[in-house]
């Protein structure tokens, strides 16, 4: 399907590009999850075989870092290109859009990225001033026509829940009264951690190391398949969840992300080999006032 695009720039072009699924991780509040969950994200759906680019709209740049230190052998996630005139453009051959977003955004910037987006995850932790943060997000995202047209919608994702705690029943709760989509909860984990330093997400982990984890990832890759362009999964499994929660039943035919290739290095267990330095270059430069290109921008 062709979709004439149109670019918000002072050198204002239309152009005609292929429509593609973009999905947009949001959070007005800084260190919320955001890089966490758009780099799994990236990782999941290039683990389901598809050409995916993970767009960095935040100027501290943390998914360019962490693509630097992904492993070549491993299903490929691409950044954004950049021209002789230094302006963002889609790399050949790219299907599927993961746009992660700085802390702050609102407003003009805010409403650009929604222009382009098909979902959007809104991850939040259990604060007082998280939840405020988030609150604030969600409905000035709400506000925005693509996103009460239904051509955008919106999902919440619980993070860092301490199990030994009611963190997880307490933003379900909050987020029932906010009238808010809440898809699930993420525990807190070193393995995240450790996985931004290496380029790994859990998706790419052996089948059995982390599987308790990657379970509670089933209920945000379930609402996001049909944005995908992927087909429902059909099996019911058990998904066992936080101690506050009760045990959830979701339909999956296959667990399609974990990888299988006994080749690769073993993850967190020794250090990644070594790859060529990747040249710094900043596309926020480029797009200071429009950071989102105009490939992506929609009607």
């Amino acid at each position: 399907m062709l979709q004439t695009l149109r670019s918000f720039g002072p050198n204002s072009v239309s152009i005609q590009s292929v429509v593609m699924p973009v999905i947009a991780v949001i959070n007005r509040k800084g260190g919320s999850g955001k890089s966490t969950v758009a780099t799994h994200l990236a990782a999941w759906l290039a683990h389901e075989g598809l050409s995916v680019l993970l767009g960095d709209i935040d100027r501290q740049q943390s998914t360019k870092s962490w693509l630097k230190r992904r492993d070549a052998a491993l299903p490929a996630i691409v950044p954004w290109a950049m021209d002789k005139g230094h302006i963002l453009k889609k790399p050949p051959g790219i299907t599927h859009v993961v746009l992660d977003t700085p802390g702050g955004i609102h407003g003009f910037e805010l409403a650009k990225v929604i222009m382009s987006a098909d979902a959007v995850v809104i991850p939040v932790c259990n604060s007082l001033f998280d939840r405020d943060s988030a609150a604030a997000c969600h409905a000035e995202l709400m506000a925005l026509p693509r996103v009460t047209s239904g051509r955008c919608k919106l999902g919440v994702v619980g993070m860092r829940i301490d199990s030994r705690t009611h963190s997880a029943q307490t933003l379900r709760d909050w987020a029932n009264r906010e009238q808010m989509n809440f898809l699930g909860v993420l525990r807190e984990t070193q393995m995240y951690v450790r996985g931004l330093e290496t380029g790994l997400t859990l998706f790419d982990l052996p089948v059995g190391s982390q599987d308790a984890d990657v379970a509670q990832w089933e209920p945000v890759l379930q609402w996001l398949r049909p944005v995908a362009g992927l087909k429902p999964t059909v099996a019911p499994v058990a998904t066992p969840s936080l101690k506050t929660d009760p045990v959830s039943t979701i339909a999956v035919d296959q667990v399609p992300f974990p990888h299988k290739d006994k080749n690769l290095p073993t993850p967190f267990g020794r250090p990644l080999p070594t790859q060529a330095p990747v040249p710094h270059v900043d596309p926020i430069a480029a797009f200071e006032h429009y950071p989102v290109p105009p490939f992506l921008m929609r009607h």
